[in-house]
């Protein structure tokens, strides 16, 4: 299930225990047609308050949900998500009203280097070209589109709801009117990682109940999956030089643009991985060193409380005769995860369970190389040089610890937390 925000609210106000009512009778429902009339309440409901910029109301309801009723829980945040990266835009044709849906999609690129990834404004002949390789590639005939002029880093997203309901809106006008966004005058500074996401993100804009991306036209539902492959391949084919310009000295790989929150959780899933190899990569060819001579420690983190749920594993590397942290990286976990694992459901239920994070992140690490791992049983609260921000590491002998490269490491080279 997804994380809560961390605030509480001890009472909720009118409109947060209408968010609340709507989406337990959204549970309760007999029927389709009573879950619909329920959900076009929410919806109208979130509409109001997205716009309103109410965020408070709509994070105390998912909070109150989250302790008391997870199935509800879901349900209501399914629907904030929906809203606030879904637009509908109606304008006259012929006399008559025509209806226009607006989709917010993200198209993330993983990024790999052991220098800087960039982020930020995008040249004007860049963003033109990735428009219409985008369009070409990726979407059904009849749609329109506008890119956000910026390839944004995670720091640089939308943080609230109503942000990236604002954001939806900002470029679906300029979608379904032929538009451009301007860049923005300056952006966030981001934290610099050997791994990380880089994010597109588009208004996609159609006629109302029309396919919005090429695997949904009539002529491939039955083999939308095998179209789905085939448009990732081109985009792949024709996006990565571009983007590559954008990313000097990095590998890259662009993911399948998806609606926004489901490609930024798929995102920061498949970066994990990633993370390891560069990790090591880094370390044996700045230090001069194999990855065998690489000692990993993996402690789980969480929030304050009595009993501390893991909400990330952090990976801290070490000599293997020595116990200074050289460097590290966090292993966050997402959705359903947790330290156990999550049961798969639905058709393939009968299959192996998956791996649990653990065992996962070893396998990670012994296929880069390093077999000498230490896991640590105590479970740490969460926490971050007060001087820098960085997270802090566990140490081979559980002490939490800021990693630092040698002092003798090679001039020239970048220091990463």
């Amino acid at each position: 299930m997804r994380r809560p925000s961390k605030d509480s609210t001890p009472k909720l106000s009118v409109e947060s225990q209408r968010l609340v009512s709507i989406a337990q009778a959204i549970m309760q429902a007999a029927s389709r047609v009573e879950e619909r009339t329920w959900e076009h309440q929410l919806d109208t409901q979130l509409q109001k308050l997205l716009k309103t910029n109410h965020q408070d109301s709509i994070d105390a309801a998912l909070n109150a949900l989250f302790k008391d009723d997870l199935a509800s829980y879901d349900v209501l945040m399914d629907a904030v998500e929906a809203v606030s990266e879904s637009a509908t835009m109606v304008e006259q044709q012929d006399g008559s009203d025509v209806t226009w849906q607006a989709l917010l999609v993200a198209a993330p690129v993983l990024a790999w280097t052991r220098f800087n990834i960039a982020s930020g404004n995008i040249p004007s002949e860049i963003l033109t070209t990735l428009q219409a390789h985008f369009s070409a590639h990726l979407l059904a005939e009849g749609t329109r589109i506008a890119m956000a002029p910026t390839l944004y880093s995670i720091d640089q997203l939308p943080r609230a709801h109503t942000e990236t309901y604002a954001l939806t809106h900002k470029l679906a006008a300029a979608a379904h009117k032929g538009g451009t966004l301007k860049p923005a005058a300056r952006v966030d500074e981001t934290a610099p990682f050997l791994a990380d996401t880089r994010y597109l993100l588009v208004a996609i804009v159609a006629p109302q109940g029309a396919p919005m991306f090429r695997w949904q036209e009539p002529q491939h539902h039955i083999g939308f999956a095998e179209e789905r492959n085939r448009a990732l391949e081109q985009w792949r084919a024709q996006g990565s030089a571009n983007i590559a310009r954008l990313l000097p000295g990095c590998g890259v790989e662009l993911l399948l643009p998806e609606a926004y929150y489901v490609a930024c959780r798929e995102a920061d899933k498949l970066i994990r991985p990633i993370s390891i190899r560069a990790a090591v990569h880094y370390l044996t060819h700045t230090l001069g060193v194999e990855a065998s001579d690489l000692r990993a420690v993996i402690a789980g983190f969480g929030e304050e409380s009595a009993d501390i749920q893991i909400d990330e594993y952090r990976v801290s590397f070490t000599m293997r005769q020595d116990s200074d942290v050289m460097y590290g990286i966090v292993w966050p976990l997402y959705g359903q995860e947790d330290e156990n694992g999550t049961p798969m459901e639905g058709p393939f239920a009968a299959s192996p369970a998956p791996l649990t994070p653990l065992n996962e992140i070893v396998a990670h690490l012994n296929e880069a190389g390093v077999a000498h791992i230490k896991r640590i049983s105590e479970r740490y609260v969460a926490e971050y040089c007060d001087d820098c921000g960085s997270p802090l590491f566990a140490d081979p002998t559980g002490e939490l610890v800021h990693a630092e490269m040698p002092e003798d490491t090679p001039a020239g080279t970048e220091h990463f937390h």
